[in-house]
């Protein structure tokens, strides 16, 4: 039975959150609301725009809610997440990695003819060529962007000549309108410290700016530089290279975003607005209790999540298989018992809601409306 027939009635009743089926991905609508109006103030404040990351919450609802903030569009990190919104009348929307499949260029192009805006990162000549080629029998045009290598040889150009030879590449192929560059610094992202996190930033924006100059030596001047994340957003704009920010953690603040001291004051700049709702399950002994949320709920490559609320906050999970985890706390199974409700921050939030069918929006306690994951599942 899916979340839509479990949970339909309950929407409107006050305190219907409590009534919930766990685990359930759950939404605090105002404090989203809030953290999308917050970075739409602050990157309107220098002049630089925003479109935030759709590979976080896969949401169409979620994505027209930024739009409407005033963000110039959404990014995407696979094509499938861009069909999707694109659906949803998204416009905008930039393609983040590569597009290099025979059968992936071809939806690329596709996509093209029926997208306003649409745009896609590049990062060798030989498939640009193919993208053209196949925006040629489509009769389409797409915008191209060149993706720049941070340092972590995942993907991106690995020099100025060899973004200088790419954009030549592109400006060759009139289906293609050269747009400017993508800076993507991953690897800085969850540097806990600002000012360490500053420093690595300053370095590879150091770098950024050698490569831009040889894009504009050799008459290829960027006119959007994009990139930035939520670990990194301050930084950025303070330092003023980057024309729109790719942030998109921000609309709920994970575990590890948390961990981060993030404006440089120790203060939160953004609330946590996802939980993931479970209940005790098991509760036989003093210092442990079980959950019935494991791996198949909570993504494990962000380490563990902590508690949001119903347990002390001091309370340690640990994953205890598919189906289950603990939550480890002196006297913790003494003072909860079977079926009581524990919310969860997450670790992770991107591969977190890729697990759920649906968010399960809230205010304070009550169920107001349910929202689909829109593009769970499109990683191709």
């Amino acid at each position: 039975m899916d979340d839509v027939t479990l949970h339909t009635h309950l929407i409107g009743q006050q305190g219907s959150r409590a009534a919930l089926n766990t685990p359930v991905l759950v939404l605090d609508l105002d404090a989203l609301d809030r953290n999308i109006a917050a970075l739409a103030t602050l990157v309107a404040r220098y002049d630089i725009a925003l479109r935030p990351h759709a590979k976080t919450h896969k949401s169409v609802d979620i994505a027209r809610r930024q739009v409407a903030a005033g963000a110039v569009g959404s990014c995407c990190a696979k094509i499938g997440e861009a069909e999707v919104l694109a659906d949803g009348g998204i416009e905008g929307l930039l393609i983040t990695s590569p597009v290099t499949s025979p059968a992936a260029i071809a939806r690329l192009a596709a996509l093209a003819k029926r997208s306003p805006g649409l745009m896609a990162v590049f990062d060798h000549p030989g498939v640009a060529a193919a993208t053209a080629r196949a925006l040629a029998a489509e009769g389409a045009t797409l915008g191209a962007v060149i993706d720049i290598d941070p340092g972590i040889r995942r993907t991106g150009v690995a020099s100025p000549e060899a973004a200088v030879a790419l954009a030549a590449a592109i400006a060759e192929a009139p289906e293609l309108r050269y747009q400017g560059v993508q800076f993507y610094c991953g690897a800085q992202q969850h540097i806990e410290s600002f000012a360490e996190r500053r420093a690595a930033i300053e370095e590879r924006t150091a770098y950024l700016r050698t490569v831009i100059a040889a894009l504009t030596e050799a008459g290829f001047a960027p006119t959007i530089v994009t990139g930035s994340g939520t670990g990194t957003h301050r930084i950025d704009l303070e330092l003023g290279i980057f024309t729109e920010l790719q942030a998109g953690s921000y609309v709920f603040m994970d575990r590890q975003y948390l961990d981060c001291d993030l404006a440089g004051d120790a203060i939160a700049p953004f609330e946590t607005s996802l939980a993931v709702d479970t209940r005790v399950v098991s509760a036989n002994h003093a210092a442990l209790v079980t959950l019935d949320a494991g791996f198949k709920s909570l993504s494990t490559d962000g380490g563990k999540p902590s508690v949001l609320r119903g347990a002390p906050a001091e309370a340690t999970f640990a994953f205890m298989g598919d189906e289950h985890g603990a939550l480890v706390a002196p006297g913790i199974g003494e003072t909860l018992r079977p079926g009581d409700a524990v919310s969860l921050v997450v670790p992770h939030c991107d591969p977190t809601v890729n697990l759920y069918d649906f968010y399960h929006l809230v205010r304070a306690d009550t169920l107001v409306d349910i929202w689909p994951v829109s593009a769970r599942g499109r990683a191709r």
